[in-house]
């Protein structure tokens, strides 16, 4: 593409929009007061906060109980006009698109790992402490692993509401036939290559099938998941892409060691060759396997199985260290001009999300909130509080602006790892595309 001289990228953008318009308004969905206003061009009400998400599933029904909340402290729906747009890259890409056109939302959820692309491209107000007590919140109120990781050069630009883990879900029938659970009927630890293979041997006896189950077909994010915890488990794995996405510094021979694992499983037959995220998630419901790995949102789909008697914990250590893949879900506030009215409403908003931590935990995600994280009512929710530990040492994606949930890299990578769980391709295959496959990338400015 050429350009005139002087006009950059984000001009062109600018430009786009101008003459366009916000073209991804009509592929929201709302929540709260019509969605036509302000977007259409029409007056908002100057107390509504305008808000954009991308909550589906229970997520997105936990999330407007939420927002009913707000609305009915706050003055009914006129004090609110939310809009819910598709995961991943299109939900990115519009909030990117709407800044650019100085038509943002007055606050966004991003992910902690996509916030820092949003960022690095100018286009969030920086989170300050003044904004903070705006409405009597500090740093310390939240969980210092996420409140560290939102940061660049020691910036914030993020207000996090939790993280959100890779974990191991059981059946708790197929276990305790299988010797697995202790006294209180929970999963006894496990630790180590060696338990963790005879926990699978001892599931696979009861259930004539498999013994966990990870889902690879059409599906490539949980298959980086996977690949992530173990490659991080390892002492010394460096980050998979280094100096923001620009080099390529993944430890081989642990990414080697990693998927050499994965494969073994797989040939062991404890571990389906080729399953897609439905069929991962029945295995474990109807006990044809005993463990289910798979990000704890998935808590809410697992308690609407009738009969299911299930349990969630960390996913075990087999190597030298503890390490979970996740992200953190963050409220932002796109860059623009605000009164200090604007500020306050829009922390106000912030601040009524996060007391309501706990109806969102009750979706499986851990809070960031230090009051709720440490209360009694969520030490008492099970199994959500039985594998917050995990909180303390998730790995978060490195940062790049084709990385983070969702993203280029996470398919790239995790395609090639669902290959080698297939036995379609062997571990030094698949390390080989997966560097030719990202190669375009590493050479890439970022396009905002």
């Amino acid at each position: 593409m050429t350009t005139t001289p002087g006009w950059s990228r984000r001009r062109l953008l600018q430009s786009a929009l101008a003459v366009g318009g916000l073209g991804a308004a009509g592929a929201l969905s709302g929540c709260g007061s019509p969605l036509a206003a302000g977007l259409a061009g029409t007056p908002l009400n100057p107390g509504t906060v305008t808000f954009w998400n991308l909550f589906g599933g229970g997520d997105g029904a936990r999330l407007q109980t939420m927002l009913d909340v707000y609305m009915q402290e706050h003055g009914g729906s006129s004090s609110l006009q939310a809009a819910t747009f598709a995961w991943g890259n299109p939900y990115y890409t519009k909030v990117s698109l709407a800044t650019l056109g100085d038509k943002p939302p007055d606050v966004a959820v991003a992910h902690l790992t996509r916030s820092q692309n949003l960022a690095n491209a100018d286009l969030l107000t920086p989170i300050t402490d003044e904004m903070l007590a705006l409405v009597d919140l500090s740093p310390s109120d939240f969980t210092p692993k996420v409140w560290d990781g939102q940061k660049i050069d020691g910036t914030s630009y993020a207000i996090p509401i939790d993280t959100h883990p890779f974990v191991l879900f059981y059946n708790k029938d197929v276990c305790e036939q299988a010797g697995l659970l202790d006294g209180s009927g929970t999963l006894a630890p496990i630790q180590g290559v060696e338990q963790w293979e005879a926990a699978l041997t001892a599931a696979q006896e009861v259930t004539g099938a498999f013994a966990v189950s990870s889902a690879n077909v059409s599906e490539n994010a949980t298959p980086w998941r996977l690949f992530q915890t173990l490659y991080q488990q390892h002492a010394g794995a460096t980050p998979f892409l280094g100096d923001g996405g620009t080099q390529l510094t993944v430890d081989e021979d642990a990414a080697l060691d990693t998927l050499a694992y994965i494969r073994r499983m797989s040939e062991q037959g404890w571990l389906p060759r080729a399953i897609d995220y439905a069929g991962s998630q029945t295995q474990m419901f109807t006990g044809e396997a005993a463990f289910y790995l798979q990000g704890e949102w998935e808590i809410t789909t697992a308690q609407g199985v009738e009969g299911l008697d299930f349990g969630m914990v960390p996913i075990p250590q087999l190597y030298d260290q503890p390490a979970a893949q996740g992200d953190s879900h963050t409220f932002v506030l796109p860059r623009m001009d605000r009164t200090p009215e604007q500020m306050q409403l829009a922390m106000g908003f912030v601040r009524s999300m996060l007391d309501q931590s706990l109806t969102w935990a009750k979706g499986g995600h851990i809070p960031a909130y230090i009051p709720t994280l440490e209360s009694q009512e969520y030490l008492e929710l099970t199994p959500q509080a039985d594998y917050a530990q995990a909180a303390e040492y998730v790995v978060y994606d490195a940062p790049a602006w084709y990385s983070g949930s969702g993203s280029t890299f996470e398919n790239t990578v995790g395609a090639q790892v669902g290959l080698v769980q297939q036995q379609r391709l062997t571990p030094e295959q698949a390390m080989a595309a997966i560097r030719q496959q990202l190669a375009v990338y590493l050479d890439t400015q970022s396009p905002v």
